[in-house]
């Protein structure tokens, strides 16, 4: 007996070769540019290029955004624990 897996999809253009590419332009920039600076330019994807690579631009961008806002809670948590002892 075999059991199906499946998987998650996030939506009809997860497979598309300008999305991938749009995160593939994130990824890259990311390590050059401020998350602001990554925001602007998502927006100008969004404004000027093609609309799936813009979504995977930005889709990127707020992944970036919600790891940077956890590991400032995890640091601020570890700091407030630390200064209690």
């Amino acid at each position: 007996m075999s059991i199906e897996t499946t998987t998650t999809t996030t939506g009809t253009y997860a497979t598309d070769p300008e999305y991938a590419a749009g995160r593939a332009d994130a990824y890259d920039d990311e390590t050059t540019l401020t998350l602001d600076q990554l925001a602007a330019r998502a927006a100008l994807y969004a404004e000027h290029g093609h609309l799936l690579r813009a979504l995977g631009y930005a889709d990127r961008v707020l992944e970036k955004r919600m790891e940077q806002l956890a590991v400032t809670a995890a640091e601020t948590e570890l700091a407030h624990t630390d200064g209690a002892a």
